[in-house]
């Protein structure tokens, strides 16, 4: 398979549009993608973020090939996805948010059935390595239908490898599982993107976004609202919170125009929000205690990517 230059995005998509067709006459079939374009850098994390029926998995199941898109441009790895249909599928692994497996199948034959459909050579598979890598080793042989849920989205990856590609999307592939797999699933991921795969991810789990991702794009209502590295993405959000604890309890609530929100988290705690563009915390502070309110204790919290993806969503 040619490899394009470094130069080059690992996935590009220019002006994307589906919609379905009528559900009957006289309707109009509905808009799932709006003219959505951007792209993923060669060896990034890519976060693919939006609320549910934004139509992420729309473009991912375009991008794998399972739905056709109405009208735009999706090339992988330099592979235009429908005029070199056969390459672009070969250069992306996915991670479907459904565990669907044969149950009569061992993890090991799961892997061996999905590298003969990519006419991968027997000699040059990988089975028992990709099942080491998702710690798998000692289910090889083990029916589908015994396994965990966990064990399950973990044979997924391990599915989506066996053809070695570039690129990997993964969808939703922590919603359900418990914090030890989602930490083992992360450092799976972080080790296949040290190796040079780049990453492509849907969650609603945004603090792990914030984490793994080096840029972000959000969609809401079939369109990109947003695409930009996860720094400065998050460093759009003005509100910063202070956290007050008074030394008696509270009967009224401190106001000022320079207080965006005052909110009561207990007898004796409030939360301040304001603009830091505006204000600080000082200043807060000063005007808190202008109004005859004694502090014992302050702590502040940051604007996060939750109140970003909140702000930009709701605005939409």
């Amino acid at each position: 398979m040619t490899t394009p230059s470094a130069s080059g995005p690992a996935i590009s998509i220019r002006n994307v549009v589906k919609r379905y067709a009528p559900a009957g006459k006289g309707t109009e079939g509905k808009l799932a993608l709006d003219g959505v374009s951007f792209d993923v850098p060669q060896g990034s994390i890519f976060g693919l973020l939006g609320p549910n029926g934004a139509g992420k998995s729309t473009l991912i199941n375009i991008m794998a090939g399972m739905v056709m898109k109405t009208s735009g441009e999706v090339s992988i790895w330099g592979f235009d996805i429908d005029r070199d249909q056969r390459n672009a599928k070969r250069a992306i692994g996915i991670v479907p948010q459904e565990i669907v497996f044969d149950p009569f199948f061992t993890p090991y034959e799961v892997l061996e059935n999905q590298a003969g459909f990519y006419g991968v050579p027997a000699a040059q598979r990988r089975s028992m390595e990709l099942l080491a890598d998702v710690h798998l080793s000692d289910k090889a042989r083990a029916y589908a239908r015994t396994l965990s849920g966990g064990m399950k989205r973990r044979l997924l990856v391990a599915k989506a490898m066996v053809h070695a590609p570039p690129v990997l999307v993964l969808d939703e592939p922590t919603a359900g599982v418990d914090v030890e797999l989602r930490r083992q699933l992360w450092e799976l991921v972080s080790r296949l993107n040290d190796e040079g795969v780049t990453v492509v991810l849907t969650t609603h789990y945004l603090e792990e976004a914030e984490q793994l991702c080096d840029r972000i794009a959000i969609i809401n209502h079939g369109r990109v609202i947003a695409d930009k590295p996860t720094r400065e993405l998050v460093e759009m959000a003005r509100d910063k919170v202070v956290v007050l604890t008074l030394d008696r309890d509270l009967a009224t609530l401190p106001s000022h125009p320079a207080f965006r929100k005052a909110e009561r988290t207990g007898d004796r705690m409030i939360e301040i929000t304001y603009d830091k563009d505006r204000t600080n915390a000082g200043e807060v502070l000063s005007l808190v205690q202008g109004q005859g309110l004694s502090i014992v204790d302050v702590t502040t919290r940051e604007a996060d990517l939750e109140d970003v993806f909140v702000s930009l969503t709701s605005n939409g």
